[in-house]
């Protein structure tokens, strides 16, 4: 039985979806929901690590997503702000260590070339997650 549903925000319209599904995973179920978002860090040459986002933009993508699976139904969420070099990497940890069971993310349009030179959060997720994840378009 599905207990804990992680849900991988980052402001996008991919994440909107996510998000309306993984609500209503929750609501059927009366799983958490636990909304994740990842502030990519990068690190160039010997300069300070710079955070993509930053604590203001995590904050309003945390609260729009926390809005909008509350409005879906939802009714235990809990929304997370996580910096990491790897995002796929940082909702997995996050999803291993707090005993989640199922994980959302949604996807974006990516090209062929583009998923090869920058990678895939979705797939990585798929194919590394110990637990069930949900593609949402």
């Amino acid at each position: 039985m599905t207990k804990k549903i992680l849900c991988a925000v980052d402001g996008s319209e991919a994440s909107r979806h996510a998000v309306l599904e993984a609500s209503e995973m929750a609501k059927a179920t009366g799983a958490e929901l636990v909304l994740l978002a990842v502030d990519q860090v990068i690190f160039e040459g010997r300069s300070a690590p710079v955070h993509k986002l930053g604590e203001e933009k995590i904050k309003k993508v945390l609260d729009a997503a926390r809005s909008t699976a509350q409005t879906a139904g939802a009714t235990k969420v809990t929304a997370v702000g996580v910096a990491n070099r790897d995002v796929g990497r940082a909702i997995l940890n996050y999803a291993e260590e707090h005993d989640v069971d199922h994980i959302v993310v949604g996807t974006g349009e990516k090209g062929a070339g583009t998923r090869l030179v920058v990678g895939s959060v979705s797939h990585d997720l798929v194919v590394r997650a110990h637990c069930s994840v949900t593609v949402a378009r």
